[in-house]
């Protein structure tokens, strides 16, 4: 493993630098890295993603040089995390692994605008000065939790609405109206047989 000046060890990984100076970092060998945080930055990891529970998270990988002008950050991301079911709000659990890919490149620059054509390499980035695990993890893990996590069992309620007074219609009510609607449409569709032949 090549030793790098670490600019922040303190994510719960005093033993291993989270921080690396890209300027520091070796142009000849890859620079490995493993980062786990500890209970403490997972609660506030947790927090701020809206989680109900961040169990476990691993972030290991390198930093390799691509030329002169680029190195590619490759990791696997490990989490097991509890999300709130959209139903019932009870814990849902999430076990992730992923991939995740970064290439930082000297002299890019980021777009200004959605115009502008993206590279065809979407994981192309500037290069920064500083390259942050806890920050790459946190982004890679957003990416990849579950939209819309949802209890064994749970289903999406009916939601009905109608003026005080009167009985809204329920998806029951209207099946009767979306055949109307199907066999009209195949009405419309029908070709003219010549039965019409006026004069």
């Amino acid at each position: 493993m090549t030793d790098v000046p670490a600019e922040n060890a303190s994510d719960g990984m005093a033993a291993r630098p989270t921080r690396f100076r890209t300027g520091g970092l070796s142009p000849r060998k890859p620079t490995h890295f493993s980062y786990a945080p500890d209970a403490e930055a997972r609660r506030r990891l947790a927090e701020s993603l809206g989680l109900l529970g961040l169990q476990h998270l691993a972030f290991t990988g390198q930093i390799t040089p691509d030329g002169r002008d680029a190195m590619v950050l490759t990791a696997t991301l490990v989490a097991e995390c509890d999300q709130a079911c959209i139903v019932t709000l009870v814990p849902v659990r999430a076990r992730i692994t992923e991939a995740v890919r970064r290439r930082y490149v000297a002299g890019l620059t980021a777009p200004e605008s959605d115009e502008m054509e993206m590279p065809e390499d979407d994981t192309e980035e500037p290069m920064p000065e500083v390259i942050d695990l806890a920050e790459i993890a946190a982004e890679a893990l957003v990416l990849t939790l579950p939209l819309y996590p949802r209890a064994p069992g749970a289903e999406l309620g009916e939601v009905v609405v109608a003026p005080k007074g009167v009985t809204p219609l329920g998806d029951s009510d209207l099946k009767p109206f979306a055949g109307l609607s199907v066999l009209a449409g195949r009405l419309a569709a029908k070709p003219d047989d010549g039965s019409d032949k006026g004069g």
